[in-house]
């Protein structure tokens, strides 16, 4: 991606805080030449200074016909975004030369894929990764809560992954490159539209938290 210095960011404990709380990865890869896209939930694990990515596909999923085992995943996040105005910056009004743009936080990742296909490791990623999202629910459903067959047949449908995390970066786009009254201008431009512009407002506010 297009990462100009004023907008990268390379904190492992920033990227993969935008990770655990938007799960949710497109992983984009390539099928007979052209590119392809899947969205798919993982879960991120720290290894010391090293990261991967788990979660599994349904076997039905041509990801597994055209990446191989050991093959390059790239998968992208995305959390805040919005519409920025010129009608925010105070600029504008002074001399007009303002275009609109768009703030928004992203984190690529890069790695390798590894298949995991034995059941016992299928159960142990779909567990954790329902564990993970009913734990704040006010009524918690868990794996074990199934009919033993009607999982042991979910399991037969599926291919777990971990994904080796060879690189990753973020680009937490935020007004940055603006003069401190603009940035005013979009913060306050943001909190007036509200939803989810608040939180971006906040972003513009401190654009590494």
């Amino acid at each position: 991606m297009y990462l100009p210095n004023q907008f990268r960011v390379d904190d492992p404990a920033l990227l993969t805080k935008v990770i655990h709380e938007h799960p949710l990865a497109l992983f984009i890869t390539t099928a007979d030449g052209a590119p392809t896209a899947d969205h798919i939930p993982v879960e991120i694990e720290q290894d010391g200074d090293r990261f991967r990515l788990l979660g599994h596909v349904a076997k039905a999923n041509p990801l597994l016909r055209h990446v191989p085992e050991g093959g390059e995943i790239l998968a992208v996040f995305r959390s805040l975004d919005h519409y920025v105005t010129p009608m925010w910056y105070p600029s504008t009004a002074t001399h007009g030369k303002m275009v609109p743009t768009w703030n928004y936080q992203a984190v690529h990742v890069r790695g390798t894929i590894h298949w995991h296909r034995d059941r016992d490791t299928l159960l142990g990623l779909v567990t954790r990764l329902t564990e993970r999202h009913e734990s704040s629910r006010p009524a918690v459903w868990s794996v074990s809560d199934a009919p033993p067959d009607y999982i042991e047949s979910m399991l037969g449908a599926i291919v777990g992954f971990t994904v080796e995390v060879t690189a990753m970066v973020g680009k937490f786009k935020a007004s940055q490159n603006r003069a401190a009254e603009d940035r005013a201008g979009v913060r306050l431009g943001l909190a007036a539209d509200g939803l989810s512009a608040d939180a971006i407002a906040a972003l513009v506010r401190d654009p590494t938290p």
